[in-house]
């Protein structure tokens, strides 16, 4: 018996219900039969097997080989990866969008770079003290001090709220998540000019898979390009609009090379045209195209002018490309 694809998805936070939704949305909908239940199946793909983790897990859960594949912030995958692993992002999902930013008492009026907190962190040295930085992610803040010239601090790990940390005494300086900044700027903080140690979002991360046809990965291989296509092609969607308008023409070709010429409602390999076949619909055909967002109103514009009618827009479930790009990262 083959083995299963084993998918981790958060089993809690912020990124919970959205990566849920993201299933949906992809015809991959998790049923999960009980909220207390830590496994759920996904009909529309059977050789696959859903777990729930914590997001602070998953990547551990992949490279420890519990997990195959899962869903994590890119912060949570940063962070706790191993450097001589083989895990990699095969795709970022576009929700849970964060930043890991550093941010000081804003009372500190003379801070306000990272440059500043390395000149403070040699202050501080020079009184015998170190800077101190209270984070949930030791590891980026550490990468990214060091990058910046700050030398001298010490990491205050903390699973508590991190915004407090100045005001109570336990730290200097934050780096911690957020979205929108509110949080710090009501806890009498600001952010530091450089100090945005990294821009975060979701994403579907994996192990690396054996491409071999007759491996022992080639069950779990195929789940998971079935996995990451489905999720791929869904996200590609949203940047298209598919536009159908009825022309009147002498013929298909006709038709065709009319609309190739106006490079605006040509879509992506050119109109689809079928002729409409109703009491006295001579000469008339309907034209799809396909159009990326941000022409969806000039080309519907430019088939009026050139005579089409009944323009309809729809927009599509899923765009699949010439290849599965995220298949050559699974492997």
């Amino acid at each position: 018996m083959s083995n299963p694809l084993r998918l981790a998805l958060p089993s809690s936070g912020a990124l919970y219900q959205s990566a849920l939704d993201l299933m949906n949305a992809c015809g991959l909908a998790v049923l999960r039969s009980n909220p207390r239940r830590y496994t759920a199946e996904i009909r529309a793909l059977p050789g696959v097997v859903v777990t729930f983790q914590r997001g602070s897990d998953i990547t551990q859960k992949i490279e420890e080989g519990s997990a195959d594949i899962g869903i994590v912030g890119e912060d949570r995958f940063l962070e706790s990866r191993r450097d001589d692993g083989d895990t990699r992002v095969v795709l970022e999902l576009g929700f849970g969008r964060s930043q890991l930013v550093m941010a000081v008492p804003d009372s500190w009026i003379d801070v306000s770079s990272v440059a500043d907190l390395a000149d403070l962190s040699v202050g501080f040295r020079g009184r015998g003290a170190d800077l101190r930085v209270a984070t949930k992610y030791p590891r980026l803040t550490e990468h990214h001090l060091l990058s910046h010239g700050v030398n001298y601090f010490s990491l205050v790990q903390s699973s508590g709220t991190l915004e407090v940390a100045p005001a109570m005494g336990f730290a200097d300086v934050v780096a911690d998540i957020t979205e929108s900044g509110t949080t710090l700027r009501e806890n009498h903080l600001k952010q530091v000019h450089d100090g945005t140690i990294i821009r975060s979002q979701a994403c579907l991360v994996s192990r690396r898979f054996d491409d071999d046809p007759e491996g022992p990965d080639r069950s779990q291989l195929a789940s998971a390009r079935a996995l990451a296509e489905m999720i791929e092609a869904h996200l590609a969607a949203k940047n298209y609009y598919s536009i159908t308008a009825n022309m009147h023409g002498e013929n298909a070709d006709e038709v065709g090379k009319y609309i190739l010429s106006h490079s605006d409602i040509s879509g992506l390999r050119g109109p689809s045209i079928s002729a409409v076949h109703a009491h006295d619909s001579a000469g008339w055909f309907a034209v799809t195209v396909i159009v990326e967002q941000e022409r969806l109103l000039p080309a519907v514009e430019q088939l009026r002018e050139i005579g089409g009618t009944s323009v309809t827009v729809s927009k599509p479930d899923y765009v699949f490309h010439s290849k599965c790009q995220a298949h050559e990262r699974l492997v």
